[in-house]
């Protein structure tokens, strides 16, 4: 494995170069990068390590009829943890982790988060992935789709990436739309998440982003949805802990050739 500071994108794979970034995505990777040397602390302190659970099942999803072979990629990876855990499920299979925030990934690498020699880590947009058509057999995106400038074309990109059969699994903060899961997001998201990342990160700004961002996105049904319309079959989701965060699984058909 190569040091923290070797961090690069992979290209090898395929020739597809990510475009000019938008304002809202440079935005965004600038706020993951400053609040990458906290993040994981907080993480542990706002999720009570249920997250560590949420992700066993979103690895669960991604093992059912998995087709062999061909590698994993863990999308807008962060500090690795849902990259370690895809090493420790599938053992001596090739993982790609993948975000644009260089600074997080150098931070779960320097945490020791991932060991394997048959890990790569890549920065890289996933609305524009490195990667050839067909060429992953499972995805598993934890937390990170709401981030992105454009959902869908994130998910056309996974399609198109993900070989016939492939899985995408999502595990996600989506709008809530139950009463209760309102009411918890609202005290959640507007209270504990600022008021606990400014204390610990000196950045409020960066954990209030994290709140709108959740009342911003998609319900899982759109979400659902949408993963229908990006091309998958079989979409599937269940809610976690009366909805708080959901899971999403959705398969690539055999027909199905993703967006270029």
């Amino acid at each position: 494995m190569s040091s923290s500071n070797d961090v690069a994108l992979v290209a090898a794979v395929a020739e597809r170069k990510a475009p000019n970034q938008a304002a809202h995505a440079v935005a965004v990777r600038s706020m993951f990068d400053r609040i990458s040397p906290t993040y994981d602390l907080l993480n542990r302190l706002l999720s009570l390590g249920i997250d560590r659970a949420w992700r066993r099942k979103a690895l669960e999803l991604l093992a059912r009829d998995l087709p062999a072979d061909a590698p994993l990629l863990d999308l807008c990876a962060g500090t690795l943890d849902l990259a370690g855990a895809v090493e420790a499920r599938f053992v001596g299979r090739r993982v790609l982790a993948l975000d644009f925030a260089r600074d997080m990934l150098v931070a779960g690498r320097a945490a020791g988060k991932v060991r394997s020699a048959t890990t790569r880590l890549a920065v890289a947009d996933a609305m524009r992935l490195p990667l050839a058509d067909d060429c992953l057999a499972g995805v598993v995106c934890g937390f990170g789709m709401r981030n992105l400038a454009d959902p869908r074309a994130g998910m056309r990109e996974v399609c198109r990436a993900l070989a016939p059969g492939g899985v995408f699994v999502t595990l996600e903060f989506f709008k809530p739309v139950r009463l209760v899961t309102r009411a918890f997001h609202g005290v959640y998201g507007d209270v504990v998440l600022p008021t606990v990342g400014s204390l610990v990160s000196r950045d409020r700004a960066a954990y209030a982003y994290l709140s709108r961002s959740m009342k911003g996105f998609l319900t899982r049904a759109e979400y659902e949805a949408a993963l229908a319309e990006a091309g998958f079959a079989q979409v599937e989701g269940r809610d976690l802990l009366f909805g708080i965060a959901s899971l999403v699984r959705g398969v690539k058909p055999p027909a199905a050739r993703g967006a270029t």
